[in-house]
């Protein structure tokens, strides 16, 4: 799950890469919320707890939903695969991993999802870690298989 759209087409192109890959392996989609009406009168909180909203009306009971924030826990790939095979491996509904708006997620957001994950101390844009996710997502999924995609 993402908030909002790319206004870039290289980012489109390579999530589609990697979405056409992961499902060899998995039920994969992308799903956009709207981000927020931007404007001058409206603050970055505003915007946040109006993303957020659309975010939480999203998930659904049973979801296993975690966020991609910078301040959650890192891994590293094989670590990743591990924590996604378990996370198969108790057969959640879905498996929804959020990228939230430009300005991260509202207090709300952070409040009902708990659990986070960091793909790197650096911040990247909320454009470009959409491909980013997707490809450590695919390696995951290669290293679980013991395929020769992943060179350690």
């Amino acid at each position: 799950m993402v908030v909002g759209k790319t206004d870039s087409g290289c980012w489109d192109e390579a999530l589609k890469t990697y979405e056409a890959r992961l499902k060899h392996y998995v039920t994969f989609e992308t799903e956009v919320i709207p981000d927020a009406v931007k404007g001058k009168n409206v603050s970055e909180l505003q915007q946040k707890t109006r993303e957020g909203a659309h975010v939480l009306k999203a998930i659904k009971a049973g979801d296993c939903c975690i966020l991609l924030d910078e301040k959650g826990t890192e891994y590293t790939s094989a670590q990743f695969a591990a924590y996604i095979g378990k996370k198969l491996h108790a057969a959640p509904r879905r498996l929804v991993f959020v990228a939230g708006g430009p300005y991260g997620f509202s207090p709300d957001v952070y409040d009902a999802v708990p659990e986070r994950i960091a793909l790197s101390k650096m911040t990247f844009s909320h454009q470009m870690i959409r491909p980013l996710f997707a490809e450590q997502l695919y390696r995951a999924m290669t290293i679980l298989r013991n395929e020769p995609y992943h060179h350690e």
